[in-house]
């Protein structure tokens, strides 16, 4: 049984009454604050399937609708909720060394009223079908991880069609915003509130996209994210003569000697050890940075390549950006548990507010069972704010 799991057995009384009182001065009225909380320990109760009637059961209604109006009627806001959520996060797991990941996850769908739903596709599913897609922003530390973050994606159909719109309560100011462009605007918010993390990792869908790249860039943000071996990167002198060469290319022409065998942190079935091979490609926008290319073998199979690139300080260890490179797994398991645990996936609501409600206090459960399952272990971190993103020694093999 995963640790958050057993907190989530044990009882989780006091971390549920300290989310209480954050919650609280973001709701009006406190039968509705009430309501949330039950909402709440329903979610992170023994039910199997956290419907409507379930988590009524969990909380003593004798029937859903006084608790499911906290995901309609109820006056509250959740994204203040939601700006509480990363506070607690970075409180109670928040360390200099943290990642923050974007990631996405879909959620199945029956009909077309849902909002947000169309055929699209899910790699939850593994295939296109017809689903939402949520994109999440993971905060990942030696003390635990959580999500602390979420959006919608609306796609281009949705945003023009006013009836669907109308039908579901999608704000008139929301228009369609691509993936990395949710995602961007995610991890601003998180650095821009002093979220402790010194790098970013972002699979392809993210890696790809040159705009989110360059936003972290501007604000001086390491990161290590994945893209396609097509990619075309740039060199410069002093690490090379000036032109472009693909990814996959450029780890073709690596010698032997380029590669080392280290651990990218702990899986399912223990430590995963990997070759990596790291090659400085030209100067960044800020003194002393630079981008490069990593590239991520199986010890076994060697034409199983992944590739990354990285904007970073010069010196940062190869060790470092392998660890920072493996953080991405950790949002996998978040959704995992999310899912099984807190009910991420089980609402019923089809509108834009039910949404991102629901989600809200879900993020909210599994952010009490992670700082549970930390303070257990006696790993709980004290405060952390601000940013480290200090030098360790070269990536140089």
């Amino acid at each position: 049984m995963a640790d958050e799991e057993r907190v989530a057995v044990d009882g989780v009384g006091a971390a549920l009454a300290e989310a209480a009182l954050r919650l609280r001065p973001h709701f009006r009225r406190g039968t509705a604050h009430g309501h949330a909380c039950a909402y709440l320990r329903g979610l992170l109760g023994s039910a199997g399937r956290k419907n409507g009637w379930q988590l009524a059961e969990e909380g003593g209604y004798r029937q859903p609708r006084s608790i499911q109006r906290v995901l309609d009627r109820s006056v509250w806001d959740a994204d203040a909720a939601r700006d509480a959520l990363r506070a607690y996060v970075a409180e109670r797991l928040g360390e200099p060394g943290g990642v923050l990941v974007v990631d996405e996850t879909g959620f199945l769908k029956q009909g077309r009223k849902s909002v947000g739903v169309k055929r699209q596709y899910s790699g939850t599913a593994g295939r296109i079908e017809n689903c939402q897609i949520g994109v999440f922003l993971g905060y990942a530390g030696a003390n635990g991880r959580a999500a602390i973050d979420r959006a919608l994606y609306l796609p281009q159909e949705w945003c023009d069609d006013p009836e669907r719109r109308a039908a579901a309560g999608v704000p008139p100011a929301v228009s369609f915003r691509t993936k990395p462009q949710l995602a961007t605007a995610m991890l601003e918010r998180a650095l821009d509130a002093g979220v402790p993390a010194t790098w970013v990792t972002a699979d392809e869908v993210y890696g790809n996209d040159f705009a989110f790249r360059r936003a972290l860039e501007e604000r001086g943000q390491a990161y290590v994210v994945a893209v396609k071996r097509t990619q075309a990167v740039s060199t410069w002198p002093p690490y090379g003569t000036i032109g472009q060469a693909r990814a996959d290319a450029l780890a073709a022409a690596l010698p032997a000697e380029a590669w080392r065998r280290l651990s990218c942190g702990d899986g399912a079935q223990g430590e995963r050890v990997y070759d990596w091979a790291y090659l400085p490609l030209r100067p960044a926008l800020r003194d002393g940075w630079l981008h490069a290319l990593l590239v991520r073998r199986h010890p076994l199979k060697e034409d199983e390549l992944a590739f990354y690139l990285v904007h970073l300080r010069e010196g940062t260890a190869l060790a470092e950006v392998a660890r920072a490179a493996g953080s991405r797994w950790a949002i996998e398991d978040t959704f995992k548990l999310a899912k099984g645990q807190a009910g991420l996936d089980h609402y019923e609501t089809r509108s834009w507010r039910g949404w991102h409600r629901h989600v809200t206090l879900a993020l909210w459960a599994l952010a009490v069972l992670s700082a549970e399952a930390a303070r257990a272990k006696g790993g709980a971190a004290p405060t952390a704010t601000g940013s480290s993103r200090s030098a360790s020694p070269s990536c140089a093999a």
